[in-house]
């Protein structure tokens, strides 16, 4: 009757427009903000807050869209998109940035790349020491011819 392992399903959260929620959330689906939230978020999906939403919230997700006001810091693995009509005041940690024309940012931003998997990190060695070897091969013929 009852099972021990949670079951997630993929519905996300919406606070809607003219709703005001305080507190602190935490998700593991994704969110999306059209209201006003003041607390901090933890999301484990991505999070969007509407061209409406208002967020005066530190935020920690996957992904993170801004179409509306974010006053706090944000902190993503994957990619921070301000749109046009975005606007972020706060420091920022992020894989991938991408601010549209008209987009507002203001704050410290901190790329961080995802660290390279060990197979994927010596294919690119030995693809860098063969061009080195190459490079040096054809400036030794370019100097002897």
């Amino acid at each position: 009757m009852f099972k021990d392992k949670k079951r997630y399903d993929s519905t996300d959260t919406l606070i809607g427009q003219g709703t005001h929620v305080d507190g602190t959330l935490i998700s593991e689906a994704g969110l999306r903000i059209e209201g006003e939230y003041r607390g901090d978020i933890e999301c484990k999906g991505d999070v969007i807050i509407g061209e409406c939403g208002i967020a005066r919230s530190n935020i920690t997700a996957r992904d993170v869209t801004v179409a509306g006001k974010i006053f706090g810091d944000i902190t993503t693995k994957g990619r921070l998109t301000v749109t046009a009509t975005g606007q972020l005041h706060g420091n920022i940690t992020a894989g991938t940035l991408l601010i549209q024309d008209g987009g507002v940012f203001t704050g410290n931003c901190r790329m961080e790349r995802a660290p390279i998997p060990e197979a994927k990190s010596a294919a690119v060695s030995s693809t860098e020491t063969q061009q080195s070897k190459d490079g040096a091969n054809n400036e030794k013929a370019r100097q002897a011819g």
